[in-house]
């Protein structure tokens, strides 16, 4: 039977394609809250990382409620390195409200999460968004959209898939491409017209899969899923299938469902319902709730591959312990256990022979927003080069390859293709519109490594770049890496201005005068391959005879000031990034000089 008094429906879109705006305007529409609730743009985005970059990083569950209906709303991530986000939210819904920049189009990451929400029998509902965009074009995209529903396989046919064409930031909605609506009712009403309520069997022993886990300090873990059959309450004794069959027991001693932007505490759930558990100490996502001694566990959440790796170690600088609470291998590898609880799309290997840690994830993006989370909890720790993760098949050595989609300045499109066909990129398609080109490209995922920076660089800052797991392919040639050599100091100490005044000429400094540095840490880049020791804590010499201009201010350029993916891309085999709560700093991972040497001549 189906529960026709609930509706779970998932957001899914690319990245900025408004998923988030949207949500904010439907709260806001609701007449569910005061202004005062409401604050600020991006509510669901509560993270600091969330607020500070603009992006959703974790899935937010949400439930509003129209015409005496409880829509459940699942507001999932857009970005590519988050996609096991997506992964396991959709087996909470049966339908999924697809958004698309009206401008845009289809982009990578709009593939990948339409393919995972066809998989799991979603229903879908296109919305076309940004209609008021001036380079809007919203036919088009249309066509784009379904054309990428029938690659991919809907069973459904296209004009029976409802169609809706909004402005999330002006609040309206219309049915017709041409008719600008007043708000949001259109999109709610097909919604509950369009997406059926949950397949539910009240009736039967209880099944619940686990699809995110929250945390509390009062109460630890939450399991949060949809449940499939049977009913729970509070109070009742249930059982955890785990993997590999394993039982573990466990009672629940709070039941939540998910009221407007909260959570409401209930006596009794029943099949259909989205809810949250509090109680069950040992679960894990992917385990399914059961009645005691009525084990049929339902089939485990799977996401992909991991493509890129890298490895976390204690740091070793002889700063450490300065800035940072949790300093140890102990500290750092619970830490690290502990985010594979939610983290799904994560994967955490000890180096052999060594106390550090193989951490792998989905691209850049995903690791360093774990680094700055483990930074602002206080961990100091150093990380390594960013390196794929190559497969064997069949006795041929392959690696993950990314469709890598540009959008530039048209006058602007030939450092952009210079800079990708040195990464072994290959062009797929290209179009123009108005000034700007669009382009497609295959590229190995270790040549995207370090392109974010050098492609801003090359055009000004104007350039957008979006990338999507591909799958895996043969090997190809070598990937150039970064071309300047650095400069390493040889001291330790405070920066002195007389010193960097005679390295800069031949250098560009990161550090300024006052900064602390110490023997082994990168200080700039060469204007030459090589790396150069030098001495940035150098004093002027002091004598009697005082001459005309000797104490003439010292005029220094600005430092260039990396961020953490820029510095994480930057590091070359043989360097690491120190991470604490305060700053990060590049350096060499061997710190002496003559060890350097020697390990150079070993190499050589």
């Amino acid at each position: 039977m189906r529960r026709d008094d609930i509706r779970n429906l998932v957001i899914i879109a690319h990245v900025d394609h408004g998923k988030t705006t949207l949500v904010d305007c439907l709260l806001r529409q609701s007449g569910h809250f005061r202004e005062s609730e409401l604050k600020g743009e991006r509510i669901l985005d509560t993270g600091d990382l969330e607020q500070e970059r603009g992006i959703t990083i974790l899935a937010k569950n949400i439930a509003l409620d129209f015409e005496g209906v409880k829509i459940n709303i699942i507001d999932t991530p857009g970005h590519a390195d988050f996609g096991g986000e997506v992964e396991r939210v959709v087996r909470m819904a049966d339908g999924a409200l697809l958004l698309v920049d009206a401008a845009e189009g289809p982009m990578p990451q709009t593939r990948f999460v339409v393919s995972k929400a066809l998989e799991s029998g979603l229903k879908p509902i296109i919305v076309i968004n940004k209609i008021d965009r001036p380079d809007a074009r919203v036919a088009e995209v249309l066509d784009e959209t379904h054309a990428l529903l029938m690659d991919l396989g809907m069973d459904q046919q296209l004009d029976e898939v409802p169609t809706l064409f909004t402005s999330a930031t002006g609040g309206h909605a219309s049915l017709q491409m041409d008719t600008v609506g007043t708000c949001m009712q259109p999109l709610l009403e097909t919604v509950v017209a369009s997406i059926p309520g949950p397949e539910v069997q009240p009736d039967d022993p209880l099944q619940m899969l686990v699809t995110t886990l929250d945390w509390s300090e009062f109460v630890g873990r939450i399991a949060i899923g949809r449940i499939q059959a049977g009913t729970i309450r509070q109070g009742q004794s249930v059982e955890l299938m785990q993997v590999d069959d394993q039982v573990a027991g466990g009672k629940i001693s709070q039941l939540f469902v998910f009221d407007n932007l909260g959570r409401q505490e209930v006596e009794l759930v029943t099949a259909g319902d989205v809810v949250a558990l509090v109680g069950l100490e040992k679960v894990e996502i992917g385990d399914t709730v059961c009645q005691p001694n009525h084990h049929h566990p339902l089939p485990r959440l799977t996401v992909d591959r991991p493509t890129l790796e890298m490895v976390f170690s204690i740091n070793t600088s002889p700063f450490v312990g300065q800035e940072g609470k949790y300093v140890t291998t102990r500290q750092l590898r619970d830490r690290l256990m502990r985010e594979l609880e939610s983290n799904v799309a994560l994967t955490v290997n000890p180096v052999e022979g060594s106390d550090s840690f193989a951490v792998s994830g989905r691209g850049v993006l995903h690791l360093s927003v774990l680094i700055e989370t483990m930074r602002r909890e206080g961990y100091e720790f150093s990380v390594g080069k960013p390196r794929v993760i190559t497969r064997e098949n069949d006795g041929l050595l392959e690696e993950p390859f990314e469709t890598l989609n540009i959008e530039v300045p048209s006058d602007r499109l030939g450092p952009v293709m210079e800079l990708v066909g040195e990464r072994r990129g290959t062009m797929q398609e290209m179009t123009t519109r108005s000034d700007f080109t669009y382009a497609t490209f295959s590229i190995p995922a270790r040549g995207l490594i370090g392109l974010r920076t050098r492609m801003l660089n090359a055009t000004q800052g104007t350039v957008v770049m979006h990338h999507r797991f591909a799958g895996y392919r043969p090997v190809e040639g070598e990937v150039p890496s970064r071309s300047n050599g650095v400069y390493v100091s040889t001291s330790t100490g405070k920066v002195v201005a007389f010193a960097l005044n005679g390295l800069q000429q031949r250098a560009e400094m990161f550090v300024a005068p006052g900064d602390a540095v110490y023997e082994g840490m990168i200080v700039g880049e060469n204007s030459r391959e090589e790396d150069l020791a030098v001495n940035p804590l150098k004093e002027k010499k002091l004598t009697n005879v005082r001459a005309s201009g000797s104490d003439d201010a010292i005029l220094l350029k600005p430092p260039r000031r990396m961020s953490m993916e820029a510095a994480l891309e930057y590091i070359e085999d043989d360097e690491l990034l120190e991470i604490t709560p305060s700053q990060f700093r590049l350096r060499k991972r061997l710190l002496h000089k003559n060890d350097r040497r020697r390990a150079d001549r070993r190499g050589s």
